[in-house]
């Protein structure tokens, strides 16, 4: 489908990266600030003596070291990585002869704690701001307390900047929290969804087994006498119906229990986080999703499915809807039972569905493949929109339906891949297992 869109600018770069930028943007601010620039009779700041001297650069160069160092440090161990800066940055302002950590020799720390704050658990960037916090006020205490001036207003802007840094890291932190719940929560529904839906097959193709059986029966018991030939060729049928349901129902029920299990499971190790506001709110994002899905797959639904039998219809209907659709089969056909054969072509129509409604493109090719003597598998795939005459497209969607196919595929013990395809376009395939021993239709 379409391309993926590349990372902005400023997520290229990893935090340590971003910590060394910042560490470079206030040295070059604070010499800014001690030099006459264009417009300013002199300089903002006298310069220290120190700072002008062997020993004042060599702390620069030792505190430049330890921030790359921190940089370095700051994906895997983020407090040792802000000890470095946090050290750095009193050693680079020893030089400068200031009474309070100077804004600029702070602004790596800044970067790192919202590098922490964002990333990491809630107790480590705690920790992380009560030592940059901390190290400010200690700086203001050992200067009152040796008797020299301290600048207390300087300080605490500092850590005012610094809270700053820390509170956007905490708020990127928990929207993306959300968004993660979000996404969670909207596409259990749509796998929900799709149980609900096999399950309505289910039914229907249950309520169909038993009229044959009925029927069956019905003329087996007025022919037992006159036509004993008919009779048994009547409950022959009648038993490859009642087998063929009751594996069915045996196959979905028994894989509905188990992912059920594993719902229960994975429910019992999460902590509570769904609150009501949150479930409706899903639910309506949901809601709307398949009302969008309905509405477009209205051209392509195919009427009275009984299968893979159907393929011809659904191509004339998605022919109509703009899409021009090759079915292939490959190897014998050969009848599967019910169940198998509903789900095959519910993923043919989901498939083409999304061709219609996302990729733009003109053709799709429908490939049905029965060489496979226990499984059969169905492949979808389209070329992506032909340069020059891109049809237009119904409108984009959220990839729920790919969620759906593959717990359908999941339920029946089968293997499910979509992605893009290398010469462009995108490619659907299912392989879905036949079970041992199963009556055909």
């Amino acid at each position: 489908m379409s391309a993926t869109p590349s990372a902005p600018f400023f997520k290229r770069l990893t935090p340590g990266r971003w910590v060394a930028v910042a560490w470079g943007a206030g040295i070059v601010f604070t010499a800014l600030l001690r030099i006459s620039v264009p417009g300013q009779e002199g300089p903002d700041v006298m310069p220290g003596f120190v700072i002008l001297r062997w020993d004042g650069l060599l702390m620069l160069g030792v505190a430049t070291l330890l921030t790359l160092r921190g940089g370095a440090l700051l994906a895997r161990r983020p407090t040792a990585a802000l000890n470095h800066l946090l050290v750095a940055s009193v050693i680079a302002s020893t030089p400068l002869g200031v009474t309070a950590i100077p804004f600029a020799q702070y602004l790596a720390v800044d970067v790192a704690l919202y590098a922490i704050a964002a990333a990491r658990p809630r107790r480590e960037a705690w920790q992380a701001l009560l030592l940059a916090l901390g190290l400010i006020f200690v700086y203001l205490a050992v200067r009152l307390l040796s008797g020299w001036s301290a600048g207390t207003t300087s300080g605490l802007a500092v850590a005012l900047t610094a809270l700053v840094a820390w509170l956007l890291g905490r708020s990127e932190r928990q929207a993306r929290e959300y968004a993660e719940q979000n996404r969670a929560q909207v596409a259990a529904q749509a796998v929900t969804a799709e149980r609900l839906r096999i399950a309505r097959e289910m039914h229907d193709t249950v309520a169909h087994s038993i009229g044959i059986v009925a029927l069956q029966a019905g003329a087996a018991r007025r022919v037992i006498d006159t036509q004993p030939e008919g009779a048994r060729q009547a409950l022959a049928e009648i038993e490859t119906a009642s087998r063929e349901t009751l594996a069915g129902l045996r196959r979905m029920l028994g894989a509905l229990r188990t992912a059920d299990q594993t719902d229960e499971t994975f429910a019992d190790r999460t902590e509570e986080a769904t609150r009501t506001e949150e479930v409706s709110r899903t639910e309506e994002v949901f809601r709307t999703e398949e009302a969008a899905r309905e509405q477009t797959a209205a051209p392509v639904r195919a009427e009275a499915v009984s299968g893979l039998g159907a393929l011809g219809r659904l191509a004339e209907a998605t022919g109509a809807a703009g899409v021009r659709v090759a079915v292939r089969r490959v190897g014998a056909p050969r009848p599967l039972p019910p169940d198998i054969d509903l789900s095959a072509f519910r993923l043919v129509q989901e498939s083409v569905t999304n061709v219609v409604r996302h990729s733009g493109a003109d053709t799709c090719t429908v490939t049905v493949d029965h060489r496979d003597p226990e499984a059969v598998a169905v492949t979808v795939e389209d070329r992506g929109p032909t340069p020059g005459s891109e049809r237009e497209r119904p409108g984009g969607g959220s990839g729920y339906g790919l969620a759906g196919m593959r717990e359908r595929v999941a339920l029946l013990h089968g293997e499910f891949t979509a992605g893009p395809r290398p010469g462009g376009g995108f490619r659907v395939t299912a392989r879905l297992p036949l079970p041992t021993g199963a009556n055909a239709r």
